[in-house]
């Protein structure tokens, strides 16, 4: 693979230079939660490739969050990523997903130990940086239906992969792929090398802009040192650290679902509720049992807030340990993902549902587009069970099991 394979193409246009943390986490992020907001509805409605709306956040200087300065990026951390993504989630969860699942990719070529990660990690995020190149997932580890066939110097991939979360619109895609000796391996690929096609057909009723489609693969060159893990090298217990990074990022985005869903239902109470005849009062704000109500939706929103907060913090400091991380210590921060997992799952399912019977009928106009948030949660918690979350839980709190780490443990 040589360095022109990875550069956009001559008709790109000139990338100017990017901003410093400060400004993308202060007025650039309020900027582009505005803009995503003010059509949010719109596009929720409409569906489909969101183009215009993800030129947005490549001007924004997000794409470059994560990538450490000596690298370009802005040098940003996990705490400010998961701020990011759950303040965008509030607004248009859809694309705070896109936004993160680049992320995810960008963390997986820090964390994996192959000659992608080690030869050439640098240059991989450096021209990312430099470019504003946006990351795709092909890796869904439940799709078993793309394989790996050993040719020459390199790999022949052939075969699907679905759930392919912002594939749509990418440069780059992380591909995972059996091999025929029952291996396993995961690479970088350009979104458009030769063979790659990319299909619009993500048509669930929630996060429908999440470009989430399939990727099919006919003879698709990888060559070795695009691998991220090579076959028959398993993960170290740092580098098994990815599927914590991906669970916290559906724990913010379930959790700024809850918080924008509270936060419409709030300002729709305020502004346009009407109190109920046998409440005996002028202002639906006044309602007693409305206030009730909304004091219970507050507090399955701040214990999840706050659960979440400590994940985080555990989950940094699993990475900070490095290739010390201890299997003990990784099934710990699992544990804290898995508690903050659950409860942000249900703030997100309980609040985006229950705040209809605290607006009434008339909120449920198409108008408002409040159902959007039940039907983001609802799609996006069905990612992987919650009840194998609560399982590992009890098994912990039983027998001091920590779970076995998989893609989603």
């Amino acid at each position: 693979m040589t360095a022109s394979t990875l550069q956009r193409p001559d008709d790109a246009p000139a990338v100017p230079a990017s901003p410093s943390l400060a400004q993308v986490l202060g007025p650039g992020l309020d900027q582009l939660a505005d803009q995503l907001a003010a059509t949010a509805v719109q596009r929720d409605r409409q569906g489909g490739h969101a183009a215009e709306q993800r030129e947005l956040i490549r001007a924004s200087g997000l794409l470059a969050l994560t990538i450490p300065e000596a690298h370009g990026g802005l040098g940003g951390g996990l705490p400010e990523f998961y701020e990011v993504v759950r303040r965008l989630a509030r607004v248009d969860s859809a694309l705070a997903h896109v936004l993160a699942f680049h992320h995810l990719q960008l963390y997986g070529v820090s964390l994996y130990g192959g000659p992608a990660a080690t030869a050439h990690g640098a240059r991989h995020l450096r021209e990312t940086a430099e470019q504003r190149l946006f990351w795709g997932n092909a890796l869904n580890p439940a799709d078993t239906r793309l394989t790996a066939v050993r040719e020459g110097t390199g790999w022949r991939l052939e075969g699907v992969k679905s759930f392919c979360s912002g594939a749509l619109g990418s440069d780059r895609l992380t591909v995972s792929a059996a091999t025929d000796d029952g291996g396993f391996l995961i690479g970088i690929v350009p979104t458009r090398r030769e063979g790659v096609q990319v299909e619009q057909d993500w048509d669930a009723f929630g996060q429908r802009q999440t470009d989430s489609g399939t990727v099919r693969f006919e003879a698709v060159r990888l060559d070795d040192d695009e691998l991220l893990q090579q076959p028959g090298h398993g993960p170290t217990p740092r580098a098994t650290l990815r599927s914590q990074i991906a669970q916290l990022i559906m724990t913010q985005l379930y959790l700024g679902i809850a918080e924008g869903a509270f936060d419409e239902a709030r300002r729709y109470t305020a502004t346009r509720g009407r109190p109920w005849f046998a409440s005996g009062v002028d202002r639906a704000v006044d309602d007693p049992l409305l206030q009730h109500r909304y004091g219970d939706l507050w507090l399955k929103v701040r214990a999840a807030q706050a659960v979440a907060g400590e994940a985080v913090g555990r989950l940094r400091a699993a990475l900070d340990r490095g290739d010390a991380l201890a299997a003990r210590e990784r099934g710990e921060v699992a544990i804290a993902v898995a508690e903050a997992k659950v409860l942000a799952h249900r703030a997100g399912v309980e609040v985006s549902s229950q705040l209809f019977e605290l607006t009434g009928a008339r909120s449920t106009a198409a108008a408002f587009g409040l159902d959007r948030f039940w039907r983001n949660a609802r799609v996006h918690t069905l990612h992987d069970p919650v009840d194998y979350k609560l399982r590992d839980l009890g098994r912990h709190a039983l027998e001091g099991r920590i779970p076995d780490p998989t893609a989603y443990s």
